[in-house]
């Protein structure tokens, strides 16, 4: 028996943390699922379960009880700004217990984030170029080739099992609270499978007004909106609310784009549609006088959309790494792992809109590569045989803790250069 002890936390609604925590248990360690809700407990079906019924105010002190008591050496879970994470993250840190965050791929559509501590603004990946360039040169070159399809429709019931079980079994765990900001489930599917019906009439508008800007020549940029609860926007940027990036954006273009430019907004394909953004964006565009040059896109193929565009202005999207890789100019408003001189716009938002340049292939291929040497692997959350191939290779990485290495000899650690770089 190894003395190694991974404590899973929340993850996602899917198999994944639970054949990550069995593979762990085969190769000798020991492995604990603490559970805070039903929906944790209807997809953690490891042997080691501890179930927590107490409040928020108390877990705290019972985690830190917990890690001393069982001699806990590594932390697991999604999503390190969730309110019962924090906790879990800063009494780890505090006894030199390892954090291991993930989360969906920095690219898509079959990658999977396996990181140090955090994601996005509390990531430990460089953000000056030469450790990239460092990173990438002690890299293999990264296979990009699409192998592995993910369920949709899987992970929606995933999601939706998920939720209404917490809402109608709540007093199981009564104490339990979500950790993030949500609608009311019922309100939520509600509110998506509305939207899902519409969905092909979305995408054909899309296909058909694309097919009419391109054969016009139009000079456009594009802002993909992110979901408005998203970590990303409430962590992790400077705005509180999604609305004020969107007036922040408008109010730039109206101001210091040219004239015979058009900004292109499109909304994200899971947003639940409880919000009108069409309105309120046309709204304010009508009163800032530049609603005729506001295309909004509900729908539309993502790739097609960058390729015509003059650039993309993000929050922190991921939609920012593909606009690179697409050889877009990208300048993001918040805290992204990308954001960098020498692959995004570090000027004012005033001036992207006329200065703005593509970043080189060269410096973007080193990024990619040093990302998916470091922080990612292949694989999804809910198929096969993505998934298999996901589970194995977690389950490699956190065993021989290599999480946050180079995976060909692993001469250097992320952590370890941010270290180094700001003595």
């Amino acid at each position: 028996m190894s003395d190694l002890h991974f404590v899973f936390l929340q993850g996602l609604p899917s198999p994944f943390f639970s054949k990550v925590g069995k593979q762990l248990s085969e190769r000798g360690h020991k492995v604990t699922g603490i559970n805070l809700c039903i929906g944790d407990q209807l997809f953690w079906r490891g042997e080691n379960t501890v179930n927590y019924r107490g409040n928020l105010a108390d877990w705290p002190g019972y985690l830190a009880d917990f890690y001393d008591k069982n001699v806990v050496t590594d932390i697991v879970l999604l999503g390190e700004q969730r309110s019962y994470h924090k906790h879990a993250i800063e009494i780890a840190k505090a006894r030199n217990i390892r954090v291991t965050v993930t989360d969906f791929g920095y690219l898509r559509p079959d990658w999977i984030v396996l990181e140090r501590n955090g994601m996005g603004g509390d990531s430990l990946f460089p953000k000056d170029m030469q450790e990239v360039m460092a990173l990438a040169a002690a890299s293999p070159v990264a296979d990009l080739t699409h192998r592995y399809s993910d369920s949709f429709r899987t992970m929606a019931w995933g999601d939706i099992l998920y939720h209404l079980a917490n809402f109608f079994y709540f007093w199981l765990f009564p104490h339990y609270r979500r950790p993030y900001k949500r609608n009311h489930p019922l309100v939520h599917y509600f509110a998506i499978g509305r939207r899902l019906l519409l969905a092909g009439k979305g995408h054909q508008y899309a296909s058909c007004r694309l097919a009419q800007l391109k054969a016009g020549d139009a000079h456009y940029f594009l802002f993909p909106l992110q979901l408005e609860n998203d970590f990303q926007i409430v962590s992790y940027s400077p705005f509180d609310r999604l609305e004020e990036a969107i007036w922040l954006v408008l109010e730039s273009f109206a101001k210091f784009s040219v004239c015979n430019s058009r900004l292109l907004i499109k909304v994200h394909p899971l947003d639940p549609g409880l919000k009108n953004w069409k309105k309120l964006i046309l709204r304010r565009a009508g009163e800032l006088g530049i609603a005729e040059r506001i295309d909004y896109f509900d729908g539309g193929n993502l790739d097609e959309i960058i390729q015509g565009a003059k650039g993309v202005m993000t929050v922190n999207s991921t939609v920012g790494i593909r606009a690179l890789q697409l050889g877009c100019p990208v300048m993001t408003l918040g805290d992204a792992i990308y954001d960098m001189p020498a692959l995004t716009f570090q000027g004012s938002a005033d001036l992207f809109w006329t200065e703005a340049i593509p970043a080189s292939p060269i410096v973007v291929a080193a990024f990619i590569n040093a990302v998916c040497s470091t922080l990612q692997l292949r694989g999804v959350f809910y198929s096969e045989p993505g998934l298999s191939a996901a589970v194995k290779v977690a389950a490699e990485r956190l065993s021989q803790g290599r999480v946050g290495l180079l995976m060909n000899n692993g001469e250097i650690a992320c952590q370890r250069t941010r270290q180094i770089s700001s003595n």
